[in-house]
């Protein structure tokens, strides 16, 4: 073997060198480019969950609001119903009152009540 022999092999194992790491970087794009999409995809799947949350969250909120205006109507319900009691015991108490006196004071205190 001469030298250009050498030297004609120590190109082509050059050639060679260069179109393998050419191919491992074409291989390494490839991959990087697929892993590119799957992260493309899960982010556009979390944007579509968070849609979702953030309409949960609003009937929620809807939800809140109605079970407040419930409370509050209770709460005016429990108003009237502690009215009409109180009414109610100071009728109770005047016929009490009234019972208890006599029939003389009855009278007067019909007529002048």
């Amino acid at each position: 073997m001469g030298r250009t022999d050498i030297g004609d092999a120590l190109d082509r194992l050059d050639r060679l060198t260069q179109d393998e790491v050419q191919m491992a970087a074409a291989q390494g794009l490839k991959a990087t480019h697929g892993v590119g999409e799957n992260v493309q995809r899960i982010d556009d799947r979390v944007h579509g969950v968070d849609k979702k949350v953030q309409g949960v969250d609003e009937k929620v909120q809807g939800v809140d609001e109605k079970v407040q205006g419930v409370g509050e109507k209770v709460q005016g319900v429990d108003d009237r119903v502690r009215d009409i009691d109180d009414k109610m015991g100071l009728v109770i108490y005047g016929a009490q009152f009234v019972s208890n006196q006599s029939p003389t004071c009855q009278w007067h205190s019909m007529l002048s009540g």
